[in-house]
């Protein structure tokens, strides 16, 4: 997959593709379909996505807490993985958010990026102030010479498939909700960084992530498949996870730390991409560190019976 950052300067081989347009927090079912959209609507053509980087809702709400389901990697590792050739990740700044409906379409879509076809939402609004609808696009894609398919929202138990509405399960620990509309796992992908070594020290050693700048699923302890996506430790794995500030250790900022089961070896640095299978219970201080030994046990042997029947 080629990555594609400036809309003004676009080789002539990234030029004529077919793309589907939308920020694909999570490539969740309802971005597949509208991906899926674009590849039939003109399948000899390279198939491509359209999305922005920082999201827009970060230019505008920097101080906002944090609420992507992935960073732009994890996006672009995903979309690669379903068959997109072309990602045009654009920078997402003043001049791009200041473009009206039209100028975006006349000066990104048709003159800067030169598609041939573009596949958006029923909800997709663009341009300065979001002023430009689906419908907008249809008119101007008339104007400047390519096609538009607007694809229909999708449900799932009369509930539309939106980032929103995964964030909103993984808020209550309801992972498998979430997994039904993502079509895949709920993922936390990143760099294993050096902790406290608290989790060797109590018989369980850990591989630690941060998750800043991703919506924090609900505190707790989870069933996970993990994933090291590089190294000599590279291959899959059952496991446990913690999500949380660790509230027996004092003050401490948030972050994912995974124990993965019959596993030895170092793992600092690698990349990891932690599957969230189910919540097992919410974060808790214990009254003393042997009750918690004993927890973690229990916790490692419950994930164990639930990813074995996977």
């Amino acid at each position: 997959m080629r990555i594609i950052r400036d809309y003004q300067f676009v080789d002539l081989p990234d030029r004529g593709a077919t793309a589907a347009i939308g920020n694909f927090d999570g490539v969740h079912l309802g971005h597949r379909s509208v991906i899926e959209l674009a590849q039939s609507a003109a399948p000899d053509a390279p198939l491509g996505v359209v999305t922005f980087e920082p999201h827009p809702r970060e230019y505008f709400a920097p101080d906002a807490p944090p609420f992507r389901l992935m960073g732009r990697e994890a996006r672009a590792h995903r979309l690669e993985k379903i068959g997109v050739k072309r990602l045009y990740e654009l920078a997402f700044n003043s001049t791009l958010a200041g473009l009206s409906p039209e100028a975006f379409a006349r000066d990104v879509l048709h003159e800067g990026l030169g598609l041939a076809h573009v596949v958006v939402g029923a909800d997709f609004y663009f341009g300065k102030g979001r002023a430009g609808t689906a419908e907008d696009l249809v008119r101007f894609g008339q104007e400047y010479r390519f096609g538009v398919t607007i694809a229909p929202l999708m449900e799932h138990d009369e509930l539309t498939v939106s980032s929103t509405a995964i964030r909103e399960a993984l808020s209550r620990g309801e992972t498998r909700e979430a997994a039904a509309m993502l079509g895949h796992w709920h993922r936390i992908d990143g760099p294993v960084i050096s902790g406290e070594q608290r989790g060797r020290e109590l018989g369980f050693p850990t591989a630690n992530m941060s998750i800043d700048g991703l919506h924090p699923p609900a505190f707790g302890v989870y069933a996970v498949l993990v994933d090291v996506l590089a190294g000599p430790h590279k291959g899959s794995y059952h496991g446990a996870a913690s999500i949380g500030v660790r509230p027996m250790f004092g003050e401490n900022k948030a972050n994912l730390e995974t124990y993965l089961f019959d596993f030895k070896g170092d793992l600092y640095g690698a990349p990891l991409s932690v599957g969230l299978v189910e919540h097992l219970r919410g974060e808790e201080k214990f009254d003393s560190l042997d009750a918690l030994i004993t927890q973690m046990g229990a916790d490692c042997d419950r994930a164990r019976t639930i990813l074995a029947a996977l």
